[in-house]
């Protein structure tokens, strides 16, 4: 079952994708690959993180870029037009500490009302992980740099620039914890 969801995710994603912003799929096939390697970690929830890594970023399409913010609008398409999986909806809804940015859009009781944040926290983490060490070319990156790259691509007083700067103590423990997890396997 992991296997098929992991399978029709990167289908929708690279459907969604591939041709209209190849960019955003190029980071989006990173992460899915980032997250490929965490399976270890998260016991039987690695397809889930991989499906979830693949769509994370989906309601950037233009088709599908009803609210202009896309964890919400990525959330409602797999939501309302296929169905899937309510955890994984949940995650592309909420991925990198998307309340946060729902907030700064006037977005927030909407994301929260819809679309709660999984009480899975390892899984959470694992989502932020992989998005926060990838670049927009799909290349792997630190957090640190990444968020330099975000507040330096959308600039430090945008809604976009003010929020990742807000969030950035999260993400960096975040990963941190993902990290440590990682560390802690055994070899």
């Amino acid at each position: 079952m992991e296997e098929s969801m992991q399978a029709w995710a990167r289908q929708v994603a690279e459907r969604e994708l591939s041709a209209a912003l190849p960019r955003r799929w190029a980071h989006s096939h990173g992460v899915a690959t980032r997250a490929s390697g965490l399976g270890p970690v998260l016991a039987g929830h690695a397809g889930l993180l991989s499906a979830a890594a693949v769509l994370h970023d989906v309601g950037y399409a233009p088709r599908l870029a009803k609210t202009g913010f896309h964890p919400l609008d990525g959330a409602r398409f797999l939501r309302d037009e296929h169905g899937a999986d309510e955890r994984l909806v949940r995650l592309v809804a909420n991925h990198s500490f998307a309340l946060l940015e729902a907030e700064e859009r006037g977005l927030r009781e909407a994301l929260e009302r819809e679309f709660p944040l999984l009480d899975e926290p390892l899984l959470v983490d694992a989502l932020v992980y992989c998005d926060m060490t990838t670049t927009p070319d799909g290349e792997q990156t630190t957090a640190e740099e990444r968020v330099a790259e975000i507040v330096g691509r959308y600039g430090a007083d945008s809604l976009v620039g003010r929020f990742i700067r807000r969030a950035s103590p999260e993400i960096f423990a975040a990963v941190g914890r993902v990290e440590a997890a990682l560390v802690a396997q055994p070899r």
